[in-house]
């Protein structure tokens, strides 16, 4: 199985890589449109500003790639949120795969959300995850309640979509691969399905 992590251009994602190898899963950073096309997951990965990666996916002709997606989509953090029809944050377009906006966390006890916090979740083929604390790091997020959301993460009385389930586009608002054994359990699932 190949992942396509796709880079922006900014960012480190080796934490990413080496967390998708440890389960069996082979990966490569790139920015060549073949490569995305014929890969079995595409990455997009939790780093940098949505502007910045917005701007990338474009100059790097990647943008139709990504909005008629054959291959399974996996958005982490920045990439859950590059997902929407738009973000408050630097005020471009995102991808378009889901309906709604990215909204900036106001009225909370400080910004950025950085740490491990409970992530509900809902049913289906992610519940075992249900309870577990993974890690975030973000000051925008995606309102709950939301029509694709499986996991749902409360910060300072602010419910947000934590895990998204679109049909072949999943997102989480957390980073797996800073989620030491919850986020591989997350990640083995998702490999699983992708798998079947």
């Amino acid at each position: 199985m190949l992942a396509a992590i796709v880079d922006y251009g900014i960012g480190n994602t080796f934490s990413i890589r080496n967390t998708l190898e440890k389960i069996g899963i082979r990966s490569v950073l790139t920015k060549d449109s073949e490569t995305i096309k014929r890969a079995d997951l595409v990455v997009l990965p939790g780093v940098g500003s949505h502007k910045a990666a917005m701007s990338n996916i474009e100059r790097y002709g990647l943008l139709k790639y990504l909005t008629e997606p054959r291959n399974w989509i996996l958005g982490i953090c920045l990439g859950l949120q590059l997902l929407f029809e738009r973000s408050e944050e630097g005020g471009l377009r995102g991808l378009g795969l889901v309906k709604g906006e990215v909204i900036r966390f106001r009225n909370v006890r400080k910004v950025p959300h950085m740490g491990w916090n409970e992530v509900e979740v809902k049913g289906g083929e992610f519940s075992e995850l249900n309870g577990r604390n993974f890690y975030f790091a973000h000051s925008y997020y995606v309102p709950s309640p939301n029509p694709y959301e499986v996991g749902v993460t409360e910060y300072s009385g602010t419910r947000f979509v934590s895990i998204l389930v679109k049909g072949n586009v999943i997102g989480t608002q957390f980073h797996p691969e800073k989620s030491s054994r919850n986020g591989k359990a997350f990640l083995t699932i998702l490999r699983d399905i992708i798998r079947r």
